[in-house]
């Protein structure tokens, strides 16, 4: 899944970047966009390779693409923000060096994303104004997608977050091919100053309707460049601990509706990643359409059973191995071994 960072010039979205993929930004991609892969931590990947001892380890990793920077005057950033249509995620990175300098960069987060997307609808909603007036075999159809953008505008101009409305079908279904932007699920990281000494309970007093974290980013950049010795010395020397890169993968995995599940052997152990409450054949697809194509049935232990008792044989002597058909809905615990035929 891609993950898109947004945030307006000086905000450190660049350096979280960096930090959270180990990749230093091209400065020769600053106009275009840059992208680099993350993995996602899973501290249940050790304990399978303490039951398999496989030849090799392979975590899910999500996709983080660093955008240009935004311009507070707005100008240029619909097609700044264009980047980011595909991506499933948004994480808006904030300068917060004082306790109330983030709530006008959030509020100018809101008119950007709504403006693009309103930029898009108003095509569509002009061309389709023109089209309905002649005499055409799917004039009730165009008709009734007008109707249905006529209303998203109409609540995009109340300054309304897509996100926050409530769409009925007819509006889902004439939005979907534009990827709006403001209705994506997104995260706000908080960019707090190196001597800030409670980023948690920044956060907590941010407010808003998203889900917030607040990071010492630049210092957690610097930190990450350290072996443990040195880290450690210059947090107690600071007197303060330092954030868990793994947390912030972590909440934002769960803020875009992602989760993991696993397939796991001697030749592999492997974490794959996949929308919550995704199916059996779902998964399958996911890790090869061959799978799909011939799914049988899924055979699922969960991770905790595993690792309680020792061995997949342990496993199946005490009957906890479950036979799921394809709509089978998969769970985070869950092990997959997919039986299909050819």
């Amino acid at each position: 899944m891609k993950i898109g960072l947004i945030g307006y010039q000086g905000s450190g979205k660049s350096t979280l970047f960096e930090w959270l993929t180990g990749i230093a930004p091209d400065p020769s991609k600053s106009h275009q966009g840059q992208s680099a892969m993350a993995p996602v931590p899973e501290p249940r990947v050790d304990a399978l390779c303490g039951v398999y001892h496989p030849k090799k380890v392979t975590y899910a990793a999500l996709e983080i693409v660093d955008t240009p920077g935004l311009s507070r005057t707005h100008e240029g950033n619909a097609a700044r923000l264009g980047l980011l249509r595909d991506c499933g995620c948004l994480i808006m990175v904030v300068a917060a060096y004082d306790r109330e300098s983030h709530q006008g960069d959030l509020g100018r987060f809101q008119e950007d994303l709504l403006l693009a997307d309103m930029e898009i609808v108003s095509g569509r909603i002009d061309r389709l104004r023109e089209s309905v007036k002649k005499p055409r075999p799917n004039r009730e159809q165009e008709q009734a997608e007008l109707a249905a953008l006529e209303q998203v505008l109409a609540a995009m101009e109340a300054g309304k977050p897509l996100a926050e409305t409530e769409m009925t079908d007819e509006q889902l279904k004439a939005t979907r091919s534009f990827r709006l932007l403001s209705e994506k699920p997104a995260l706000v990281i908080l960019n707090v100053g190196d001597d800030e000494q409670d980023p948690e309970a920044r956060a907590r007093a941010a407010g808003g309707t998203r889900p917030v974290l607040a990071v010492r980013i630049g210092l957690e950049l610097e930190l990450s460049r350290m072996n443990p010795e040195e880290r450690a010395e210059f947090e107690q020397d600071l007197g303060i601990q330092g954030s868990d890169r793994n947390h912030v993968l972590r909440a934002i995995l769960d803020v875009s509706n992602q989760m993991l599940y696993f397939t796991a052997g001697e030749k592999e152990v492997r974490t794959w990643m996949m929308r919550k409450g995704g199916t059996a054949l779902e998964a399958a697809d996911n890790i090869h359409s061959d799978l799909a194509r011939g799914f049988i049935r899924a055979e699922i232990m969960t991770c905790s059973d595993l690792v309680r008792l020792g061995s997949e044989r342990e496993v199946k002597a005490n009957n906890l191995v479950r036979h799921e058909p394809k709509d089978y809905v998969v769970h985070d615990d869950d092990i997959l071994n997919i039986r299909f035929s050819v």
